[in-house]
């Protein structure tokens, strides 16, 4: 998707969806790829699985003593 396409999803300031798409980039969660002058991003699926391990450690119920 592009950052416009992504952007129009949302009802926040262009320089605010940029910062953003860098914090999910620099934490490896999208990455992008140029295509002409247009960046077209995609989740980095492997890392958000990753993160889904994690959280699902959220879900589990303490064993009872």
């Amino acid at each position: 998707m592009s950052a416009g396409d992504i952007a129009a999803r949302f009802h926040h300031a262009w320089p605010t969806i940029s910062r953003h798409l860098k914090v999910l980039e620099s934490s490896g969660l999208i990455i992008h790829e140029k295509k002409g002058r247009a960046r077209i991003y995609r989740v980095n699926k492997q890392k958000l699985e990753r993160v889904n391990e994690w959280l699902s450690w959220f879900d589990r119920k303490p064993a009872r003593k």
